[in-house]
């Protein structure tokens, strides 16, 4: 492959004759602008008596023939010679370094796992939602909120396809329970009974329930139920009172109102126990779970959750459940007894490639927990004892009156619990799938009695590969339930916090440990917040200096390549921290220092009088709200920070108002200089009632400091209000103390006075109850007994003596002064 094809009809022999290197070179460089002389890779003997003749690069004006030496020159074959070092030279790759993988807390290892999803990209998930029969509360909103920070992280942060299903338990012996309570008590409502017959209803109810108060031994429940107990020993006495005293029948109705408020929950059991199998129509057990799902709904919309891929209702799977149930039959686990069907424990865990219990080992055969999974309608004495073992749980349970059925092989019946989630995950996410997510307190049975009857289903042993369980969620150290009536629902901590403050709570602890839900712990979100706005605000200050297109380049110091160096370490942090299990406690700190040292820098700069660097400030604003963005903390398209005026505002706040703002700020600023300069108060005062009071009210906060532009800062009108309304009460309270320290020192100075007037003659004579006696100066020689005093006690008194001498002799020469 030759670089240069000269023609037969050029003279190259004229190039090997010719002394003068340039006319040479003139020549070879007329005849080179019409060829290709870069065809190939290897030189031709032309090409090697050419290129000998010149002894150094054609000038730059010959362009064609100094490309053409510069190819000979990298491709000549001379080994010594300065055209033979014009090689290309060799380069080495560099060393590079480990980057942490993601690792997640897996529940069936109980360690952390390198995680690996098992088709390519793509990860499948199933989380457990909620048995809707009341208000969600804090506890779900802590299993919610927590899977929701993962998901995204998964999906934003590490860039997983994932497709994410999850359930909601409609049918259920809690459901069916408080069904039929509700539908009973309301007709009881509805009859409009007498107090009288009110008063008798609630008395024998009261049986049974103190009955089964003394039954219970968990110390929580039982507190709970005494609660109850005592609310309605309070609210029977002014009934039974006002009865025997025969009150007006207008107060006898009001407290008898007033008992069935408190006493409805007894009732309601009452009621049931009596009249529960009476209930037979489906529509019943059918609105209640309906209406509390839309209200789940409306709480996760609150809250910012992602609504899952695949939604799945137990009501809706009946046919799969069915079908799920025969083939486990088929495979052998299972056997049916009086119209119900039961998973066979023992049999699966002799089966060789099965194990039951692989969450939790040590809780197998716990009758409690057991029992508590099997629900309350589905653990009487006749039912237990349909069972091989007392380790067996109901896949199919026949129905009794009073309870919601379907169609199936062993009569009408309604699903276990455990076999809703294995039925309807199966169908959606298959034989595998790669994580499964739920509270901690469903590891047993239930989580542990899906993997059982989904591995005997498909006959597999890795139903779920990793197994995610978010942590408790306590109030004062104790655990948020509804059966134990101690539970805030999300509206209410909603009304108390936004739904981001509760995000970043959440966000400030680790997903899988419990949380205290506490003023102490929402507190600290409130500052943390309130810490990332107003350096947001500070950024959105600096990009708004004036500045041309090119002015936004400044030059770096040793300030801006220190914080930069530490902005990267910061993220490397980050990114190690959420390879690690999701730590976002520890990137949400990692993110607190790197705030803290940009606020550093740019109290330095300010301080120097110079701006902060433009470009930096933004590089690491933008990486804080994508880390939050990425969070679900912020919402909206807004590049840096927070929205203003909150996420379910879509107009840019920023980019309408802020010009107008800034003219505002200017013009108030000149009209301070011309005040200051001419001493006209009322002007400044004017000027900081503007800042203070006024534009507080539309959102607007304005920060002067001396001899730098004003800040303008967006921010909600509600944080504004309250920032103002703090400071006044530490005003206030601040002058209160003044004042207060004022009338102490003038009282310890009047009673210094009013001592200084005493003559020491008089301090003593005035003690009857402790002396008896007096020398002619007033001092005390006996006891009130009429015993001599002591040497001691004359030395103590005469000590004081002396100090009031002293003092009385100041005040007798003050006002001597004074006269």
């Amino acid at each position: 492959m030759c670089a240069v094809l000269f023609s037969t009809a050029f003279d190259y022999g004229f190039l090997l004759h010719t002394s003068e290197e340039a006319t040479a070179t003139v020549a070879l460089n007329e005849y080179l602008s019409s060829r290709s002389y870069l065809a190939g890779f290897s030189p031709s003997r032309v090409d090697q008596e050419v290129f000998e003749l010149l002894h150094r690069p054609p000038a730059p004006q010959h362009v064609h023939a100094l490309r053409w030496y510069r190819h000979i020159a990298a491709l000549h074959p001379g080994d010594g010679d300065l055209k033979g070092k014009r090689v290309q030279h060799p380069w080495a790759a560099p060393a590079g370094s480990n980057l942490p993988k993601l690792r997640l807390y897996n529940s069936l290892t109980r360690t952390k796992e390198l995680f690996v999803p098992q088709n390519g990209n793509k990860v499948s998930w199933y989380c457990c939602g909620p048995t809707v029969y009341d208000a969600s509360h804090m506890g779900h909103a802590r299993s919610y909120i927590s899977f929701d920070i993962l998901r995204r992280i998964l999906m934003n942060y590490f860039q997983y396809d994932v497709f994410y299903c999850m359930n909601i338990t409609d049918i259920d012996d809690k459901i069916i329970r408080r069904a039929r309570q509700n539908y009973l008590l309301e007709q009881y409502r509805e009859k409009k009974p007498a107090a009288a017959q009110v008063l008798q209803d609630v008395l024998s109810a009261r049986g049974p329930f103190q009955a089964k108060l003394a039954e219970t031994t968990d110390p929580d429940k039982k507190q709970m139920l005494e609660r109850l107990d005592s609310a309605v020993a309070a609210a029977l006495g002014p009934l039974q009172g006002a009865v025997e005293s025969k009150a007006g029948e207008a107060d006898i109705q009001r407290l008898a109102q007033v008992l069935l408020e408190k006493a409805k929950d007894l009732l309601s059991d009452w009621l049931d126990a009596q009249f529960g199998s009476q209930v037979t129509e489906n529509s019943i057990f059918s609105l209640l779970p309906k209406f509390w799902e839309g209200e789940y709904h409306n709480d996760m919309d609150a809250l910012n959750v992602l609504p899952p891929d695949v939604l799945t209702r137990v009501s809706e799977y009946c046919p799969e459940i069915v079908d799920f149930v025969k083939k486990i039959l088929d495979n052998g686990f299972g056997y049916e007894s009086n119209g119900s069907v039961y998973f066979d424990t023992a049999k699966f865990a002799t089966s060789q490639k099965h194990l039951y219990g692989k969450l939790v080992p040590e809780a197998v055969g716990d009758m409690k927990a057991l029992q508590e999974g099997e629900g309350d309608l589905s653990v009487s004495a006749d039912q237990l004892s349909e069972k091989r073992s007392q380790n067996d749980f109901a896949l199919w349970k026949a129905s009794k009156p009073g309870e919601p059925s379907w169609d199936s092989p062993w009569g009408k019946g309604r699903p276990g619990w455990h076999i809703e989630c294995s039925a309807m995950a199966g169908s959606i996410l298959g034989e595998s799938m790669d994580i499964h997510g739920g509270g901690f307190d469903l590891r047993f049975p239930h989580h542990d009695n899906e993997l059982a009857q989904s591995e005997a289903y498909f006959e597999n042993d890795h139903w779920v590969r990793y197994f995610l369980h978010t942590g408790h969620l306590t109030i004062a150290g104790c655990k948020m339930s509804k059966s134990l009536k101690n539970f805030i629902t999300i509206k209410d901590a909603l009304a108390k916090n936004t739904a981001r403050q509760l995000r970043l709570a959440f966000l400030m602890h680790s997903w899988k440990d419990t949380l205290d839900y506490s003023s102490n712990t929402m507190e600290s979100a409130v500052h943390y917040e309130k810490f990332l706005n107003e350096f947001f605000l500070n950024v959105k200050d600096i990009l708004r200096a004036p500045c041309d297109i090119t002015g936004q380049f400044e030059k770096w110091e040793a300030a801006e390549m220190e914080l930069n160096e530490s902005f990267y370490e910061r993220k490397a942090a980050v990114h190690a921290a959420l390879c690690d299990n999701v730590d976002t406690r520890s990137t949400m700190e990692e993110m607190r220092a790197l705030v803290t040292q940009s606020n550093t820098y740019i109290a330095s700069r300010k301080s120097s009088k110079l701006q902060p660097n433009r470009m930096l400030m933004k590089s690491i604003a933008l990486y804080l709200t994508d880390m939050l963005k990425t969070f679900g903390a912020i919402e909206g398209s807004e590049p840096i920070g927070f929205p203003v005026g909150g996420d379910g505002h879509h107009v840019d706040m920023e980019t309408t108002v802020m010009p107008y703002l800034k003219v505002l700020s200017d013009f108030r600023e000149s009209v301070r200089k011309i005040a200051r300069e001419q001493n006209v108060t009322e002007v400044l005062q004017l000027c900081d009632v503007v800042r203070n009071d006024t534009l507080p009210e539309l959102g607007v906060r304005l920060e002067d400091h001396e001899g730098l532009p004003t800040v303008v800062k967006l921010v909600d009108k509600e944080t504004l209000l309250r920032e103002r309304n703090e400071k006044k009460k530490m005003e206030d309270e601040k002058k209160n103390k003044k004042e207060e320290a004022a009338k102490k020192k003038q009282e310890q100075e009047l009673a210094k006075l009013a001592k200084m007037k005493i003559s020491p003659c008089d301090m003593f004579r005035s003690e009857t109850d402790k002396y008896s006696s007096f020398d002619e100066t007033g001092f005390p020689t006996h006891d009130v007994e009429g015993k001599d005093l002591s040497k001691g006690q004359t030395k103590k008194l005469r000590k004081l003596h002396e100090a009031q001498e002293k003092l009385h002799q100041e005040y007798l020469q003050t006002n001597q002064n004074g006269c």
